[in-house]
Parts: structure tokens; C-alpha cells; sequence
């Protein structure tokens, strides 16, 4: 992978440069093979590389607005708790979270259809295209069995 990507998400006021503006690579969905329903977590204009129908951004917000097909959900790692819930309860899509000692960790580790821990050298795109690492270990989480099973012949690491 590149240590750039030039990414434009146009002239508006939202800030994508937070400590949770850190969004998928690209190899991680072409292994995944999945065309997303919707990504609930996305920046204006949504990722290219993402392959969802439909973006929800911070505007709609993500939280509040219904939750329709198969999901991609990569949450602010500062408030990732709300995120899993709502993905629990809707029961189809995947999510990219950071591992922590938390009680929303333990709950998703137990629900999940699906679990697998990503690697620790996994890179990042900034909003500014920069490729970074983060601090946090990160795993999928699949919801449903077209999930499940694409995180399994995707090949990305162990599934549980």
C-alpha cells in the first residue's frame, strides 16, 4: 500500500482530521467481497473505496437513522459502545472495532457469528490521505452468515 491516497471530501465544516478519522483500507474489502447495503459510519461523499449503496455521515447520523440490508460499520473508536449495540441488534453487516477490557468488547466477543483479530502492523487512511497506524488491536466482528462466511474465505486472518 501507498504512505499516501489523495482523498477529497470536499469544502464543509465537519473536521476529518479527529483521533477517529481513521477509515478501512482498501485490501480489507476487496478480501471481504461484500457490496455493503450501507456504510454508517462514513465521512461526506463516503470512502471510494467502500463498497456501499448508501453512506450515513455524522449529518444523518448513523445512530438514529434505521439501519436497512448488510452493514459495514467502522465506529469512532471513542464511542464504539452505542455502534456494536445497534449492530447486535440489527444482526447483519461487519464491524471494525478496537480490542479493549470493556463490557461492550465482552458482549460483541460473545454474539458476534463471527470474530476475527486483526493484524497488529494493519495501516490506516487518514482524511488526508496519510497511511498510519493506530495503538489500538483491531478484529472484525460479522453479523448473519453472508458476514460470517465472507470473513471466513476472505482469508484476512483466523475466524472463531
Amino acid at each position: 500500500m501507498n504512505d499516501r491516497l489523495d482523498l477529497d471530501f470536499g469544502h464543509n465544516e465537519i473536521n476529518h482530521d479527529t483521533s477517529d478519522d481513521y477509515y478501512t483500507p482498501p485490501f480489507i474489502f476487496e478480501a471481504l467481497g461484500v457490496k455493503f447495503d450501507m456504510d454508517v459510519c462514513a465521512p461526506p461523499g463516503g470512502i471510494p473505496w467502500i463498497p456501499a449503496k448508501r453512506c450515513l455521515t455524522i449529518i444523518e447520523d448513523g445512530l438514529v437513522t434505521p439501519w436497512i440490508g448488510t452493514i459495514w460499520c467502522n465506529p469512532p473508536f471513542s464511542n464504539i459502545s452505542p455502534w456494536i449495540e445497534k449492530m447486535r441488534s440489527h444482526g447483519n453487516g461487519i464491524g471494525l472495532v478496537g480490542i479493549s477490557k470493556s463490557a461492550w468488547c465482552n458482549r460483541a466477543w460473545q454474539s458476534a457469528d463471527a470474530v476475527m483479530i486483526l493484524p497488529s502492523n494493519l495501516k490506516f487512511i487518514r482524511a488526508n490521505g496519510n497511511v498510519e497506524s493506530i495503538l489500538t488491536a483491531t478484529m472484525l466482528l460479522g453479523y448473519g452468515s453472508l458476514c460470517s462466511e465472507a470473513m471466513i474465505a476472505s482469508k484476512l486472518g483466523r475466524v472463531r
